[in-house]
């Protein structure tokens, strides 16, 4: 008897298990069907505003470096020699106007020969006067033949001697003077002096170097670039140059090389620069030359989001749920970006916040872009 009800209680306890679980399944496959459980809630994880990608027209950079050099440079040196410097009235750094008095010779011993020239000329000058009047006489008298052909002869040839004389002595007193002025040291042009190898008291020579001046001030920067880079660069095209300060400078392309080194390989673009504080020549310096405009498929840099090495934008389909792309970027100007392939002009893109959104998430849509521009090389 005690077996028979053993029996019929497992009989019960297993019946009454069975109907759980039925109960249970059943339960799960109601809510699995039921739209309103938060399991497939369709409630959006992020508010976002969306743009479309627009086309630009963007000037292309070079990158480029090379040394700030003195547009030319002007050597001033004595045009006498043999004489001892008696002031020196700049120093490097200075700036000089053009005809400025920078240095002055020892001149006792050319005021000497001046003065001594004169009095030669003015000797020249009386010996040609007694000439002709001794010539002017010997024609007064020679009316009638009263002298011989020969010594009238002499009278003029002694007069057209005593010509030559004074005019022999009048280039020497020109000589003298000339180096006389050559002792006052001036700028041939405006500049800045750049180095000084003159020494108060030293002798110098003919043509030694006492300064170097930057003429007109103007520097240049002479950015070296290979034969492909060169064949864009034009004369008149803007450059910005980086200084070694931190600060940069615009300038604009005076020259483009028409020669490669043959070492190199090489070229230089020549740009003028403002004169300013901190362009000096002997500098290096880095910068970018701007080449012709090109369009640039450009979105706002916000959009775009770097993860794993690799560049996305999230994209919004018609029902509001974001997917990733990948695309490949270039050019930066301001805070818009190039994308060169793997988006499509009509290709709505959430413009910040990208990087707090995964794949397939759904979002609420705060604003939407009024216009799409015609794509420019997106795949």
């Amino acid at each position: 008897m005690k077996n028979k009800l053993n029996v019929r209680r497992k009989l019960v306890i297993v019946a009454a298990v069975a109907v759980l679980l039925i109960a249970l399944l059943a339960w799960r496959a109601l809510t699995a069907e039921d739209p309103g459980t938060p399991a497939e809630s369709s409630v959006s994880a992020l508010t976002v505003n969306l743009v479309t990608a627009e086309t630009q027209s963007w000037p292309r950079q070079l990158q480029a470096s090379g040394a700030l050099t003195a547009w030319q440079e002007v050597i001033v040196s004595p045009e006498t020699g043999g004489l001892r410097i008696a002031k020196l009235l700049v120093d490097v750094g200075d700036s000089v106007r053009r005809g400025q008095l920078m240095a002055e010779l020892a001149d006792d011993t050319v005021r000497a020969e001046l003065r001594k020239q004169e009095a030669l000329a003015a000797q020249a000058s009386a010996s040609l006067a007694q000439a002709s009047t001794n010539r002017q006489r010997a024609q007064s008298v020679d009316v009638a033949g009263a002298l011989a052909p020969q010594k009238m002869d002499e009278y003029l040839t002694n007069e057209a001697t005593a010509l030559a004389s004074l005019a022999s002595a009048k280039a020497d007193v020109e000589s003298a003077r000339l180096k006389f002025a050559h002792t006052r040291i001036v700028a041939a042009d405006d500049g800045v002096v750049s180095s000084k190898s003159a020494i108060l008291g030293n002798v110098v020579n003919t043509g030694a170097e006492l300064f170097r001046l930057v003429r007109q001030g103007r520097v240049e920067w002479r950015a070296e670039l290979d034969s492909r880079q060169l064949a864009g660069v034009r004369a008149g095209q803007i450059a910005r140059v980086v200084l070694p300060s931190g600060s940069s400078v615009e300038g604009k392309v005076r020259l483009v090389s028409p020669t490669l080194s043959t070492a190199t390989g090489r070229g230089i673009a020549y740009i003028s620069l403002p004169s300013g504080e901190g362009v000096q020549p002997g500098l290096f310096a880095s910068g970018t030359i701007e080449l012709e405009a090109k369009p640039a498929f450009t979105l706002p840099q916000s959009a775009v989001v770097l993860r794993d090495g690799r560049t996305y934008v999230y994209v919004v389909d018609s029902v509001n749920k974001v997917a990733s792309r990948l695309v490949t970027t270039a050019r930066r100007q301001g805070d818009r970006i190039e994308i060169l392939s793997g988006l499509d002009a009509t290709a709505r893109v959430v413009a910040s916040g990208g990087a707090f959104l995964s794949e397939g998430a759904p979002v609420t849509v705060a604003s939407v872009p009024t216009t799409a521009v015609q794509k420019v090389g997106a795949q």
